[in-house]
């Protein structure tokens, strides 16, 4: 099922870690569904793999916990502009 409201959001944040669905899993659903809407995946988890499987499944960026601020600012603010190419 996809969310009515999905085409209004200029970027979605993610967690890998997250009830029912992965944030990876969101991500590669959200491409399947050929969405526009980027997506940051960010996770406190140092698993092997995670970072290339996020990347490979249509994530933009993958962020480690603690985020830095500035780096999630500047991330952001590219997917935004569209000055990065996804998936």
């Amino acid at each position: 099922m996809r969310s009515s409201t999905l085409d209004e959001c200029s970027c979605l944040i993610t967690d890998v870690q997250m009830p029912g669905i992965s944030g990876i899993e969101l991500t590669k659903f959200m491409t399947v569904q050929r969405s526009t809407v980027p997506v940051i995946v960010v996770t406190a988890h140092a698993e092997a793999g995670l970072e290339d499987s996020a990347l490979a499944n249509g994530a933009c960026y993958f962020l480690r916990k603690p985020i830095d601020g500035d780096l999630l600012a500047a991330n952001l603010s590219k997917v935004i502009t569209s000055q990065v190419a996804c998936g």
